[in-house]
C-alpha cells in the first residue's frame, strides 16, 4: 500500500519505529517496507530520539531548561507586545493628523530624494494621487479676481442662488464666463446655495471623515454657550482674497473669535476653535457645516476632548447654520464692500474695528436691540 501523500505520524508511532530499529532484528529497509515508510524518515526520527534521550533521566533539569526558555520568550514577547502597541499609538495618531491636512500640507511632506521610498509608494502612505502631487494650480490673473468678487456679491444678495443662476446673473452684468468655471469659483469661495439641490455644487466634503447629525433642530436655544458655530467665508481686497473663519454664540450673537488667512484649510478653523475655548470656555454643542477643515481629525478631536457635543448643517443646508452665515453678510454690506482694503494688513485691522464695533456698539435687532457681547458677558457671568 502507497503512503498517503502528507500523512502525520503520531509522537507515539515514531516511537515504535525507533524502538523497532534499535532492536536490530530488522534492517532499515525492511522496517520502511513494513510500515510504508521511507528511510529518510526513520533516520531523522531515530536522529530526533536520540538526542532526547536524556530528558528521560533528567526530568527535572530538562524541565527548568524549558521552564526558562519559556520565561524568556514571554519577556521577550511582552517587550515586543509593549513595542508593537507603541508603534501602533504612534501609527495611529501619525494617521490621524495625516487626515487632517488639507492637500498643500501633504504635498510638502514627500521627500523626492528620499533613499528607500518612490514619490509613488510616498502618495500612496500620505493617501494621495501621484498625479495631484505633480499637479501645479494657474494662478488668478485680475479678471479671475473681479469674477470672484462679483459672485460673492450675488451670492450676499442671494444666498438661495444656486451656480446656474449666479451663472445667468453674471452674463447679465457683462462676464463672458461658462457656466462650469462658475461652479469652479464657488468651490474657491467654498459657497453653494443656502438650501438644498439634488446634486451638491461643491467638492469640499471629504468622505473619509465622519459626518455628525445636525443636533438644533426643534431645540430652544435661551442661553449663551448653549450653541456655538463656526464657518469660514470669502474676503475680498483690491488685489486678491483671503478667507475669513469665525466663531459665534448663537444665543447672543457675539463673535467669540476670528482669524483671517490667504488659505481656507484646518488649521483656520482649530485656530479660531482654540482661541474662542481658551477666552470663553466651552458650548454644549458646536455647529459647522460638513467641510473637510471641520470634519478633520484634528478639529473633531479637539471638540471630543473638551465633551462638546458635535453638530454638523444636513447635506447642503447651509441655512442649517444661518446665524453665522447672516453675521457674514452683514460684515460685507456693511464693511467690506464699501472698503477699499488694497492690504491683509489693512484688512485685518479694518475686521478687528468692525468686530468690536460689531460686538460692543452696534444694536442688534436680534435680541431686542441690544449689543451682543454686552448681552452675552451679562449672561455667563449671572451662570457663574
Amino acid at each position: 500500500m502507497a503512503r498517503k501523500k502528507g500523512q502525520v505520524f503520531s509522537a507515539e508511532f515514531k516511537t515504535k519505529i525507533v524502538l523497532e530499529l534499535l532492536e536490530g532484528e530488522l534492517t532499515i529497509n525492511q522496517i520502511a517496507s513494513k510500515h510504508n515508510i521511507t528511510v529518510k524518515s526513520i533516520q531523522n526520527w531515530k536522529k530526533q530520539f536520540l538526542e532526547n534521550a536524556s530528558l528521560a533521566f533528567d526530568v527535572a533539569g530538562a524541565t527548568k531548561t524549558y521552564r526558562d526558555e519559556i520565561e524568556d520568550l514571554k519577556q521577550e514577547n511582552e517587550q515586543l507586545a509593549k513595542a508593537l502597541g507603541k508603534a501602533t499609538v504612534r501609527a495611529d495618531f501619525a494617521e490621524g493628523k495625516l487626515k487632517s491636512l488639507d492637500l498643500s500640507n501633504k504635498k510638502t511632506l514627500i521627500d523626492s530624494k528620499h533613499k528607500s521610498l518612490t514619490i509613488s509608494e510616498q502618495c500612496e502612505i500620505l493617501n494621495i494621487s501621484r498625479s495631484s502631487y505633480y499637479y501645479e494650480p494657474v494662478g488668478l490673473d485680475t479678471q479671475d479676481i473681479k469674477i470672484l468678487h462679483k459672485i460673492d456679491e450675488i451670492y450676499t444678495d442671494a444666498s438661495f442662488y444656486g451656480y446656474r443662476r449666479i451663472h445667468m446673473q453674471l452674463k447679465e452684468y457683462g462676464f463672458n464666463i461658462g457656466v462650469n468655471r462658475v461652479l469652479k469659483y464657488m468651490n474657491i469661495l467654498g459657497i453653494q446655495a443656502i438650501f438644498p439641490k439634488k446634486r451638491r455644487l461643491t467638492s469640499i466634503k471629504n468622505h473619509e471623515h465622519k459626518i455628525y447629525p445636525y443636533l438644533l433642530k426643534n431645540i430652544e436655544i435661551n442661553r449663551a454657550n448653549q450653541v456655538w458655530s463656526g464657518d469660514i467665508t470669502y474676503i475680498r481686497t483690491a488685489k486678491g482674497f483671503v478667507y475669513l473663519a469665525a466663531v459665534i454664540d448663537w444665543y447672543t450673537k457675539s463673535i467669540l473669535s476670528w482669524k483671517v488667512s490667504n488659505s481656507m484649510d484646518t488649521i483656520l478653523a482649530t485656530d479660531v476653535l482654540q482661541d474662542a475655548i481658551a477666552k470663553y470656555g466651552t458650548p454644549e454643542i458646536f455647529n459647522t457645516d460638513q467641510g473637510s477643515q471641520y470634519t478633520s481629525y484634528h478639529h473633531i478631536d479637539i471638540l471630543k476632548k473638551h465633551n462638546i457635543q458635535i453638530s454638523m448643517n444636513g447635506k447642503g443646508r447651509s441655512i442649517d447654520n444661518i446665524t453665522i452665515e447672516r453675521f457674514f453678510r452683514t460684515l460685507k454690506y456693511e464693511n467690506i464692500y464699501i472698503t477699499d482694503y488694497q492690504s491683509i494688513k489693512e484688512l485685518k485691522e479694518g475686521i478687528s474695528n468692525y468686530i468690536h464695533f460689531y460686538n460692543y456698539n452696534r444694536f442688534h435687532s436680534a435680541i431686542g436691540y441690544a449689543k451682543p457681547m454686552n448681552v452675552y458677558l451679562r449672561e455667563i457671568k449671572n451662570v457663574a
